[in-house]
């Protein structure tokens, strides 16, 4: 790990999977032995309003888990990206789904990455996968956690009765991963 704190806003519409995601991050993070927190925000948005959650993973203790400043944003939706693009630290990283956000105006002085998340989703047979798909792109473009130690991590984290969708989440997480668009 070349960096000793990552933090990571991960926003989307409610029914993305955007806490799940935030989820697999923190326990794969934890699993890898780094410190994490993982604060979901969720109420009324959770069924088609803006959800989100954020994820610290540090090799040292986490002093707050509270992120103001993130070094990455997640986005799945155009709310998303207009609510916390302004907050990304300069430098930092955004990580779009480009299936549901088109001609989105962002910053010069952070990376961007746009992944048609929704569409590989699709395109697998489950589009409830697409935050799978963008766990993919982050694990590629970070240097935080691994390929491996996502993948491997990800059974324990599934639900006892979604123990189904396994090897989906394994497909579009790798399809994440892989994806070598703009």
């Amino acid at each position: 790990m070349s960096k000793s704190v990552e933090e990571i806003i991960m926003a989307g519409f409610g029914g993305q999977g955007i806490l799940f995601l935030g989820k697999v991050l923190a326990e794969a993070g934890m699993a890898a032995g780094r410190n994490v927190s993982w604060i979901p925000a969720y109420g009324p948005e959770m069924r088609g309003g803006t959800a989100n959650c954020t994820v610290v993973i540090s090799a040292d203790p986490i002093a707050s888990p509270i992120v103001l400043e993130p070094d990455t944003v997640l986005a799945m939706n155009r709310p998303s990206v207009a609510k916390f693009l302004p907050k990304i630290k300069k430098g930092g990283m955004i990580i779009y789904n480009s299936s549901l956000i088109q001609d989105e105006k962002f910053r010069d002085d952070v990376k961007v990455f746009e992944i048609p998340a929704s569409k590989i989703a699709d395109e697998l047979g489950n589009s409830k996968v697409a935050n799978l798909v963008m766990a993919g792109a982050y694990v590629k473009h970070s240097s935080v956690l691994s390929f491996k130690e996502v993948l491997n991590n990800l059974p324990k984290i599934i639900p006892a009765k979604k123990k189904e969708l396994a090897e989906i989440n394994k497909a579009a997480f790798t399809k994440g991963f892989e994806y070598s668009g703009k």
